[in-house]
């Protein structure tokens, strides 16, 4: 079900649900005179209120993007069809706290896979789940910025960082 569309203090973005939980959230395109998100012509979107897990997706969303230092670990997802190996990634990237960033490396040891820190990356890449499943909080090594594939790539990644206060090299380990 959805898109619900609504707005934050990034722009418009969208939530989609399923019965076992959130199946997408995507990130504010660039602007564009079609405005997607299923609008309908002139009309805008059509408005059918949320459910409640969906609702409260939101409210925790629009919080963080906010810069309220809340997590979004309540958010149940829907990960049927998500990769074995992406969902241990999505759920330990999870832990990292809004103000927080960790390495792909780092991340990798954590999950018991040294070595696997292009792997790391590539699932973070075909996250589903942007915002709650915080991607936009692992870094390169050395605390480069490294890559976004949200709309608006790093400079997004950069933005949502100083919204939670984080700053580029500010790493900490995990427990």
């Amino acid at each position: 079900m959805g898109p619900w569309v609504f707005e934050t203090a990034i722009g418009r973005c969208g939530i989609w649900c399923g019965v076992r939980g959130i199946t997408r959230v995507q990130l504010p395109d660039p602007p564009s005179p079609r405005g997607g998100f299923g609008e309908t012509g002139a009309g805008g979107v059509d408005v059918v209120e949320p459910p409640p897990e969906v609702a409260h997706a939101i409210e925790g969303i629009t919080a963080l993007l906010r810069g309220e230092p809340i997590d979004l670990l309540d958010v149940v997802l829907d990960m049927d069809g998500v990769p074995e190996f992406h969902r241990r990634v999505y759920e330990r990237t999870r832990q990292i706290l809004p103000g927080e960033t960790r390495t792909y490396g780092e991340l990798a040891t954590a999950l018991g896979e040294p070595g696997a820190a292009r792997a790391v990356g590539q699932a973070l890449g075909r996250n589903p789940f942007p915002i709650v499943v915080p991607c936009h909080r692992v870094l390169a090594a050395g605390g480069k910025s490294g890559g976004f594939s949200a709309p608006g790539g790093v400079t997004t990644k950069m933005r949502l960082l100083e919204i939670e206060g984080a700053s580029v090299g500010a790493l900490l380990p995990f427990d």
